[in-house]
């Protein structure tokens, strides 16, 4: 059952998850969101994929393996249960580890299920060399994230500028990734990537930025260490259905699919 392709489930229903089936359909892997576990007062009406409402009806159901793309509370809420039931995995919110006493039960649930956590890469790419980096001893890590005013909406930052009047590239923000991840949950998960990757959350800086110029959502990370510097800028456009999400991010979640079924990982 675990690698069964065609069994693959998410949690929430919204424009990444359906962006993932649709993208997975058309790309002829075989792999399948056949199943979605969503609040009761919300409806679904997507081909072939079953509905649930409950952890216990998705375990009964059997998934290999369990995209989060959801929230922060549905990491604590429904992965701790998925991991000690043995299902792997994969998270998209990322924000939510950056609460120490979650990643803890995280990993103690995994452990006890003998289940795997991942997290998807997100919009940001260069974390390889992040890690690597870490082993010799990282100074510095600051990531930059700009993206146009409209993808703010809903955010601390309406209380702190007018986004429709905005003239210029103007800072909604500036501090570490643990207060970003905190303050801005569903548009700065890409810090949260970097963190994990590199300083952690507290040493993390970051600033985001509202743009009425900007064409897309750009990430840039700088990091200094032993092993050097070095600079990394993606400008990513945005989901079609979602222009809070980066388009890269919800490619990213298909790949860290592909990558679990692989049997050699490339």
């Amino acid at each position: 059952m675990k690698n069964d392709a065609k069994r693959v489930a998410v949690i929430g229903f919204g424009a990444m998850a359906q962006s993932l089936k649709d993208s997975l359909r058309g790309s002829g892997s075989g792999i399948e969101i056949a199943a979605t576990l969503v609040p009761h007062d919300l409806t679904v009406t997507h081909d072939g994929v079953e509905v649930f409402h409950d952890i216990a009806s998705l375990l009964a159901w059997g998934p290999s393996v369990v995209v989060e793309c959801a929230s922060h509370e549905a990491v604590r809420n429904t992965v701790p249960p998925l991991l000690r039931a043995g299902i792997d995995v994969i998270v998209v919110s990322i924000g939510s580890l950056g609460d120490a006493d979650l990643l803890l039960s995280l990993e103690t649930a995994a452990s006890a299920g003998g289940s795997r956590l991942t997290v998807a890469s997100g919009a940001i790419g260069g974390l390889d060399v992040l890690r690597s980096a870490k082993i010799a001893g990282l100074e510095s890590v600051v990531y930059t994230g700009t993206k146009p005013p409209s993808a703010w909406n809903g955010t601390p930052a309406e209380q702190k500028v007018d986004l429709a009047s905005l003239q210029d590239a103007t800072v909604i923000f500036e501090g570490n990734a643990a207060e970003a991840s905190r303050q801005y949950p569903k548009n700065a998960n890409v810090t949260a990537a970097v963190a994990l990757a590199g300083v952690g959350f507290e040493n993390t800086k970051v600033t985001l930025v509202a743009d009425p110029h900007a064409r897309g959502n750009t990430h840039k990370v700088n990091a200094s260490g032993a092993f050097g510097k070095f600079e990394i800028s993606l400008e990513n456009k945005p989901l079609p259905d979602n222009p809070k999400t980066s388009w890269l991010a919800a490619l990213s979640v298909e790949q860290a699919l592909h990558r679990h079924f692989q049997r050699i990982e490339l």
